[in-house]
């Protein structure tokens, strides 16, 4: 697999603007890298990007940090925030730094709707896809990771 085309570093920044912009504009609370340990996370979602690379975002966080960022990001008190506020903003996060990630790909990529899943991230996975770069941090003692999953080539039956 070659190198990431989005590192780490690259993820940690458009985290950062998001958290600046939307979850956390006071800097207050800001997401803090938290090292390369994978953590479990009970709420997820995911772009899937197609065409001239193949792959995945995925934005994870425990069902805490969900409702805060759902609160956040609507302008609401946390035990105001329904279930579909936190799908609905949980693909909106997936899909803002998917966006950003798209615009450092090759020409021609395509991002997909989000898809969002408030179970664990245990209940989805990319077989045909490996890990390339993540982020994984803690927001007001809760779990965030930002991911990028790369398709693998799958060999041809012979």
């Amino acid at each position: 697999m070659s190198e990431p085309v989005v590192t780490e570093r690259d993820l940690a920044e458009m985290a950062e603007q998001v958290w600046v912009s939307y979850l956390d504009p006071e800097g207050v609370n800001p997401l803090v890298p938290h090292g390369d340990v994978k953590q479990l996370s009970e709420v997820h979602s995911t772009v899937s990007i197609t065409g001239s690379w193949h792959g995945h975002l995925v934005y994870a966080s425990s069902q805490n940090a969900a409702r805060r960022a759902a609160a956040a990001f609507l302008a609401m008190e946390p035990d105001e925030v329904a279930q579909e506020d936190i799908s609905d903003v949980l693909g909106e996060l997936a899909n803002i730094v998917g966006g950003n990630v798209k615009a450092m790909l090759p020409a021609g990529c395509f991002l997909s709707l989000p898809t969002v899943v408030l179970a664990p991230d245990t209940a989805s996975y990319y077989p045909a896809a490996e890990r390339i770069s993540g982020l994984y941090g803690i927001w007001d003692g809760e779990p965030v990771s930002i991911s990028m999953w790369q398709s693998v080539k799958q060999e041809a039956s012979a």
